[in-house]
């Protein structure tokens, strides 16, 4: 009788093989000031849900799936999809396959506006870039700006049942997008993000690059 493949050594060789997404995850897991943020949004999240319905998802997990969508330019579809398929990705946000819940896209949707309706995004990236330089991180010679896509479903509402008046199309390369725009200015020699920018879709680069400058730049 033949022998079976040795498949369970193989899977423990290439378990020891750590991928650059997850090493990646693993620098941003020490260098972020979690407990720092967390506390900007607690005052402002949600702590039971609504008409007592379920639990609303551990503020943690959604600050963390945040950072996802803005690290890899996940839309809010995009980013359900990743934490089903991805186990690097559901094991930075702290979910568990199977024992926990993993937030749908509409929860994704609503943790954003949360973060927008009360002017949490730039206190977010202020706060760590003080982190940063307490940490002996500092801003050099230059900026780099570019910009991301936050691509939304074209059927994206508000809370008045009209489409969202912040997002509209535009057009990149041969496609079609709908929905809003994040300008981001980056140190040009740390690589570090300082500044950003949140826009609806057709608004070009060069209409904000005097709010992307940090002002220090040679």
């Amino acid at each position: 009788m033949p022998k079976q493949p040795a498949f369970p050594g193989l899977r423990h060789a290439m378990k020891k093989k750590r991928t650059r997404r997850e090493k990646f995850l693993a620098e941003m897991e020490a260098v972020v000031p979690w407990t720092r943020l967390l506390a900007l949004i607690e005052p402002h999240y949600p702590k039971r849900g609504a008409r007592g319905g379920r639990p609303p998802m551990s503020l943690e997990t959604m600050l963390r799936v945040y950072f996802l969508q803005q690290w890899y330019a996940l839309s809010d579809p995009m980013a359900e999809e990743m934490l089903y398929d991805s186990e690097a990705m559901r094991r930075f946000a702290g979910i568990e396959l199977g024992d926990d819940r993993i937030p749908d896209e509409t929860t994704i949707l609503k943790f954003r506006h949360l973060l927008e309706k009360h002017q949490l995004t730039e206190r977010l990236f202020g706060e760590v870039n003080r982190h940063l330089a307490d940490q002996g991180i500092t801003l050099r010679s230059g900026t780099l700006v570019d910009a991301t896509i936050i691509d939304a479903p074209s059927s994206t509402k508000n809370e008045a049942k009209a489409r969202d008046p912040e997002m509209s199309s535009t057009k990149k390369g041969n496609d079609w997008y709908f929905g809003m725009k994040a300008h981001v200015g980056v140190d040009a020699d740390s690589g570090i993000v300082h500044s950003l920018e949140t826009t609806t879709a057709k608004v070009h680069d060069s209409q904000v690059w005097d709010e992307l400058l940090h002002g220090e730049e040679e």
